[in-house]
């Protein structure tokens, strides 16, 4: 037959958990290596050298509507066969 647990037991668990949980990601933190901003994935582009956001929708904005174009053109031409 089993020894029954003791009532205490299971808030004394519970106690030690929540203090050992966040120890635990503190320590994880301090012991973790920052990212720094230069250890980005690729190559860097020079800001100079790169287009603005603007620019960039305003040449996707001008392929969607050359799209829009030939699609209409496209669709008015079966029309009209």
């Amino acid at each position: 037959r089993e020894a029954p647990v003791p009532k205490m037991v299971a808030p004394c668990l519970l106690r030690r958990a929540v203090l050992t949980v966040p120890l635990f990601f503190v320590l994880v933190l301090l012991f973790m290596e920052p990212v720094r901003a230069d250890q980005e994935a690729g190559t860097a582009i020079p800001a100079e050298s790169r287009p603005c956001v603007d620019c960039h929708a305003f040449e996707f904005m001008q392929r969607a509507l050359q799209d829009l174009k030939k699609t209409a053109y496209n669709l008015d031409t079966r029309v009209r066969t």
